[in-house]
Formats: C-alpha cells, structure tokens, sequence
C-alpha cells in the first residue's frame, strides 16, 4: 500500500475517543449496549465543564453495575472506528517505527486493540469485567498521564519526542501535542486549534498517517 524508505525510527501515539473512534468514544459505544445514552450524555457532558476523569470513571463504573464482557465486545465491534488502522499500523512496523495508543478510556477496552497490530495500549486501568471491585482512583488516567506515557515509551525505546508523531482530537491531547513536533489533529475541536500541524477530517486513518508519514520522516 506504501512505499517503504529509511528514515529516522519514530514512535506515534494514537489517541482513542474521538480519533480512532469518529464521534464518538468507549464509554458511549459501552453505555448504548445497556441503554443508557441519556445517563451517558450527560454524563460526558459534565467531563467537558470540568469533571475529572477519575469523578466520570466512579460514576461510570455506577452506570455500568450490569456490564458484562459480552457488552464490551459489542460495543467495541460496533464502535465507528475509522477506516484503515490495521493498514496504518501495519505500515508503522514495516519501516521499523513504533505505534501505541493511549487513552483516558478503560484498559479492557483500549487493549482490544493490540489484537489490530498496536505495539502497545494505555488505558485507564479499571476493575475486572462484571464489576466487583470499586475505582481506584489513582488508576485513571488523565491528560498529564498522556504525556507521563508518551515520555515512558519514549525512555523505553530509546527515542526522543523531537522524533514523536502524535494523532488527536480534544483538549485531552493538547499536553502531548505540546510535547512532540509531528502532531495530526484528527476530526478535532477548537481545543487544539492552532496546536497542531496538521488537521484531518474525514473517516479514514490512512489520510491522516499521510500528512506525517513523510513529511516527518
């Protein structure tokens, strides 16, 4: 699909909701598999006037009492991914870079994805599925855990974030777009306007790994 060259290895961060996922996140696609996409709206919709994501992660957790494995399956099956992950991902390994996604959403939704080709996903680490354990609140990630991540990854493969490529979408990325020069803003809003240096709207993640693939190479 694409031509291979040598470059300097890069490593990318992907971002979940809202990227990977178009309009959208994982706790919307989990609430609409229990019938609760009124409680869930309102309750994303207290994230953006400011509750913190361990607050929305309690209150989750008390919305999803009924959630089973196979609740998660579905909704992870039937989230409105984009177009082209596998192939994105697949092209990062086969020029030697690397690709991990982080996110705010639950661990045992995130890391679904390493079945797709991620090298690694950082989610929130929450308690096992069907729930008997409460939040522990200093499990759930927030923005400036984004960039404690990124900066792990980067230590650990022996990378600088001057060779980082980062795709988002909210003000959730923002810290990390602040961090790496090789940003995309992925069907955003304003909160990284200006911030990024690149922007993609559309339905498919090979498009946006474009605007970067070379250009940062």
């Amino acid at each position: 699909m694409f031509h291979v060259k040598h470059h300097t290895p890069r490593l990318h961060f992907f971002d979940l909701d809202g990227t990977l996922i178009r309009g959208s996140a994982a706790a919307v696609e989990i609430s609409r598999q229990l019938g609760l996409d009124e409680e869930i709206a309102a309750l994303e919709q207290g994230f953006l006037q400011g509750l913190t994501p361990d607050e929305f992660a309690v209150r989750a957790r008390e919305l999803w009492s009924a959630l089973t494995v196979d609740h998660v399956t579905a909704a992870f099956d039937g989230a409105p991914w984009l177009a082209g992950i596998r192939e994105v991902w697949a092209d990062i390994r086969a020029r030697g870079d690397r690709c991990a996604v982080i996110s705010l959403s639950p661990d045992f939704f995130v890391e679904r994805l390493l079945d797709w080709g991620v090298e690694t996903a950082h989610g929130s680490l929450w308690p096992a599925v069907p729930f008997t354990a409460p939040i522990h609140r200093p499990s759930i990630l927030n923005a400036s855990a984004k960039v404690r991540i990124a900066r792990e990854l980067c230590a650990g493969y022996g990378m600088d974030p001057a060779d980082c490529v980062a795709y988002g979408d909210s003000m959730s990325d923002a810290e990390l777009f602040a961090l790496v020069p090789h940003t995309v803003a992925v069907n955003a809003d304003h909160h990284l306007a200006g911030l990024a240096r690149h922007s993609y709207t559309g339905g498919d993640l090979r498009e946006a790994y474009a605007l970067v693939r070379n250009s940062a190479a």
